[in-house]
């Protein structure tokens, strides 16, 4: 068995400290999450910046506060950053991928309907499209391969896996390939072990893979993706509970509780440089 890649996505764009206090706003407070997680055993830290205040953030500045607080606590981890957003440009959506040059970027391979649903309620919440065409994905596959930042290829549905193959085709889509499977997501894929199954059916040759569990399903995924020899992403950005009705007191806890989950099915957890070594990550 290949040991396990753990990211942890430490904070997200929708989740706020009302839902839970957990939840890292400040480049400070973002770094000291990732240090907790780095500790519990976590390779990779993925990031969505936020204004001091929790509301989103874009702009260059912002990550690069983040950046400098990361990579002073933990200066050997592979830094993933987003570029999802609706109602940004997407010169906006990727400048800071240019600028700071991270070892991965999040590369969204299609469009969705994207929505949260409370059937308590009988209603949608943050209902919006989702909007990634290919000339938006070309845009950002570009200036991901100007930077030299791997882009990793988040995939909501299994049309979005094959969004890759034009994309390959035409050069610009390099091997290693690194996917990333994102499960529960009204408007994309179930999360259940069956649809993980045939996801990584669908996958290029040769490709990494982690799955991203949505919500409580989080943990049979994660320990089937074990399983089946892929890698894993858990933090508050998914899944606020380290167990039923009880919120996560920190990533770190979220990241311990799937390394522990890794030891459990007869897994190792990859360290930072065995998780470099093994997705072909230079450190620069």
């Amino acid at each position: 068995m290949n040991k396990t890649i753990i990211t942890a996505a430490l904070t997200g764009v929708l989740t706020t400290r009302q839902q839970s206090s957990a939840i890292p706003y400040t480049p400070d407070e973002i770094a000291e999450e990732a240090r907790r997680s780095v500790e519990a055993g976590a390779a990779i830290v993925h990031i969505h910046a936020r204004q001091d205040d929790g509301r989103p953030a874009y702009d260059v500045e912002t990550y690069a506060r983040i950046d400098d607080a990361v990579r002073e606590c933990c200066p050997d981890v592979i830094l993933n950053y987003s570029t999802g957003a609706v109602g940004v440009g997407r010169e906006e959506r990727v400048a800071h991928i240019a600028a700071l040059r991270p070892d991965m970027a999040a590369l969204n391979m299609g469009s969705m309907n994207y929505a949260i649903y409370s059937a308590k309620q009988k209603a949608f919440y943050h209902d919006h499209v989702f909007a990634n065409p290919f000339g938006d994905i070309l845009f950002f596959l570009e200036a991901m391969n100007a930077a030299g930042t791997r882009p990793e290829m988040e995939c909501f549905d299994t049309g979005h896996i094959h969004n890759s193959t034009p994309l390959i085709d035409m050069g610009v889509l390099r091997p290693p390939y690194q996917f990333s499977l994102i499960m529960g997501v009204l408007g994309g894929i179930p999360n259940t072990t069956k649809h993980l199954v045939q996801q990584v059916d669908n996958l290029p040759p040769g490709a990494h893979w982690q799955v991203i569990g949505i919500g409580a399903r989080q943990w049979p995924l994660v320990a089937a993706a074990v399983s089946m020899g892929g890698n894993v992403r858990v933090g508050l950005e998914d899944n606020l509970y380290v167990a039923p009705g009880q919120l996560a007191r920190s990533n770190g806890e979220l990241v311990a509780k799937a390394a522990e989950l890794v030891r459990l099915v007869g897994g190792e957890v990859a360290t930072v440089s065995e998780a470099r070594e093994m997705l072909q990550l230079i450190l620069r």
